[in-house]
């Protein structure tokens, strides 16, 4: 059994483990549960009903957050010419096309979000064993593989506080909502914007009530579990 620490006991005995929270008092009581020395990140985790083995069961998406996630994001951009030239007057950190792709083979993976232009996928596909274990794959679905005309905006979404997210091995999603110095209004609203856009991806293949249990927490601090029914019918402003 892990031992906690003071301050993690303090917090937890904020929460009444029995109960299920309305969005709105699990958002607060994830801010009074901070308790590290830096921002902490509020992160949210989904347990489904879903079947990860099943092609029918595939829960996988992303969600534009409108407050973003209150850090900077490092952006890598595989692109070559003009889609280049573009990406980096966005303000992506990391830009380049064979140099790059060299880079991450030998076991680089200093950056938070990867972009590849279209046209490079064929040479990008096959840094999937190493991207891929750490959700960095630039994948179609996720919008993370464009064509040059469409690099611009990519790069402005993902440095706005565009997340991923997809169904682990144990049918869980684990989401990041922003940080414990937000707003409850703003991580309310990342919260609401985070689960309409699950709800919207729904596989065809999940038959009833597909959510089993939400939980919120911080980075250092004690799981808060939310009412679904309430947390799932939240709508974006």
């Amino acid at each position: 059994m892990v031992k906690r620490g003071k301050n993690y006991r303090e917090k937890e005995a904020l929460i009444d483990a029995n109960r299920a929270y309305p969005p709105d008092e699990a958002v607060r009581l994830a801010k009074q549960c901070a308790f590290a020395r830096f921002d902490e990140t509020v992160e949210l985790h989904v347990r489904t009903a879903l079947d990860p083995r099943n092609a029918e069961q595939q829960l996988r998406g992303t969600a534009l957050l409108p407050h973003g996630l209150g850090k900077k994001i490092r952006i890598l951009v595989f692109a070559e010419g003009e889609a280049a030239r573009v990406a980096q007057e966005q303000g992506a950190e990391y830009v380049g096309g064979d140099e790059m792709i060299k880079k991450v083979e030998d076991g680089w993976t200093d950056f938070d979000v990867a972009l590849a232009q279209r046209e490079l996928m064929g040479k990008v596909g096959k840094l999937g064993r190493i991207l891929g274990p750490r959700g960095l794959m630039p994948s179609p679905r996720a919008g993370t593989v464009v064509d040059g005309a469409d690099i611009a905006k990519a790069v402005q979404d993902a440095a706005h506080g565009k997340v991923e997210f997809r169904l682990d091995r144990t049918s869980i999603l684990h989401v990041p909502i922003g940080k414990a110095s937000f707003t409850e209004e703003h991580l309310l609203e990342n919260l609401a914007t985070l689960v309409h856009e699950v709800e919207k991806a729904r596989p065809s293949g999940a038959k009833g009530q597909f959510i089993r249990s939400i939980t919120l927490t911080t980075t250092m601090g004690p799981s808060i579990k939310l009412d679904p029914t309430p947390t799932m019918a939240l709508t974006p402003n």
